[in-house]
C-alpha cells in the first residue's frame, strides 16, 4: 500500500504505541487495514473508541478535506490526547471529535463507509449490530481485539449479520529489554484484528 509510506503510518509520536502496548507492527498492520477499508470509498469513517487517536489521524489523512472522520471514546484522557495528536499532525480539520459512550454515542452519527472499533466489552454485539445501521452497503468494519472473547464475539456477530470477506489476524509482539547478562525479549498483548464487508442492499 502507497499511503502506508505516504503518511508515515508507523513514525507516528510513540505515544501511540505506548498507550496501546503493542507495538509498531501492529500499528502498521491496524492502519493497513484501516485504509484498506476507506480506499475508493466517499470518505466518511466512524472510530468508535479513538483511545490514543492514531488510526483517528490515519483515516483523516485518507479521506483528505472533502471526507470527514467521526471520533468518540469515553475517556476524556483519550479525547484529549486524539485531539492532541490530531493537532500534532494537522489532521483536526476534517474530524469531528467527542467523549461519548458506544452503542449510544453512535446512534446520532452519519452513516459511514468504514467503522473502526477498539475494543467494546460486554457491549460488543450491541455496538456492532449499530454500527451495521451505520454502515453503508458493501463498507469495511474493523474490530480490534486483546481478549479471544471479544474476537469470537465479533466473528460470530459478523456472520450473524451476513458480513462477507470475513479477514481475521491475531499479532504478537515482543521488545528486547537490556538485563545485566544480555537481552531479553518482553511480549506485549497480542492482538486479534476482525475485518469484514457489510453485505450490499437493506438499510442503509
Amino acid at each position: 500500500m502507497g499511503h502506508i509510506g505516504r503518511h508515515r503510518a508507523y513514525e507516528l509520536d510513540d505515544s501511540f504505541v505506548e498507550a496501546w502496548q503493542w507495538g509498531d507492527p501492529v500499528l502498521r498492520h491496524v492502519t493497513n487495514l484501516l485504509l484498506q477499508a476507506v480506499q475508493g470509498r466517499t470518505g466518511r469513517a466512524l472510530d468508535v473508541g479513538c483511545g490514543t487517536g492514531g488510526l483517528t489521524v490515519e483515516a483523516a489523512l485518507q479521506v483528505g478535506a472533502k471526507g470527514r472522520v467521526y471520533a468518540f471514546d469515553e475517556d476524556e484522557a483519550a479525547v484529549a490526547l486524539t485531539k492532541s495528536n490530531l493537532q500534532k499532525f494537522g489532521t483536526e480539520g476534517n474530524v469531528s471529535l467527542a467523549k461519548g459512550k458506544a452503542p449510544e454515542a453512535l446512534i446520532a452519527l452519519p452513516n459511514a463507509d468504514a467503522v473502526f472499533i477498539g475494543g467494546g466489552g460486554v457491549s460488543l454485539r450491541a455496538i456492532i449490530q449499530t454500527a451495521h445501521y451505520k454502515l453503508k452497503p458493501n463498507g469495511r468494519i474493523v474490530i480490534n481485539a486483546i481478549q479471544l472473547e471479544t474476537a469470537t464475539t465479533a466473528i460470530s456477530e459478523l456472520k450473524a449479520l451476513g458480513y462477507r470477506d470475513i479477514d481475521v489476524t491475531s499479532i504478537s509482539v515482543a521488545k528486547g529489554k537490556t538485563t545485566i547478562s544480555g537481552t531479553m525479549m518482553i511480549a506485549k498483548n497480542p492482538i486479534t484484528i476482525v475485518s469484514a464487508t457489510r453485505p450490499a442492499g437493506g438499510q442503509p
